[in-house]
């Protein structure tokens, strides 16, 4: 009987930096409801494609047009709207809520609390995405 040992080491990848990207039909669409009602900024942007950053969030957010040909695989390139949807945690979602419905933006839901503490909130952009608010009490 032969037993061989292998050394397993463990790599850590070193990210520095995150991204969602999503598939919709109107990026400047999208790109406007992230600006207008959750703090975002456009870091760049060229025709099919709105790259958005956050000081708070960690993340970037990147909308691109249905069926642009850079996006591969091209067989998962349909819109990201059925059953998308973006959570952020914040710290007083009853007062984010209130600004963001203000504001005019389209609710989903109203703030309402789960019995395991999690209180969220939820609304829609132009593209169908929905963007949602969370607060753990």
């Amino acid at each position: 009987m032969h037993c061989t040992r292998f050394m397993i080491m463990e790599a850590t990848m070193k990210i520095t930096s995150t991204a969602l990207s999503l598939n919709v039909a109107d990026t400047d669409a999208s790109a406007h409801f992230a600006k207008t009602h959750f703090g975002f900024t456009e870091a760049m942007s060229d025709d099919g494609f709105v790259s958005l950053n956050h000081p708070d969030a960690g993340v970037n957010v990147v909308f691109l047009r249905t069926g642009l040909g850079t996006f591969k695989p091209d067989f998962v390139a349909g819109s990201a709207g059925q059953g998308m949807l973006i959570a952020f945690v914040v710290d007083d979602i009853d007062a984010e809520f209130a600004r963001i419905a203000a504001e005019g933006a389209s609710v989903v839901t109203e703030p309402e609390t789960e019995p395991w503490g999690e209180r969220y909130c939820q609304f829609v952009d132009p593209n169908g995405i929905v963007w949602q608010l969370v607060q753990w009490v």
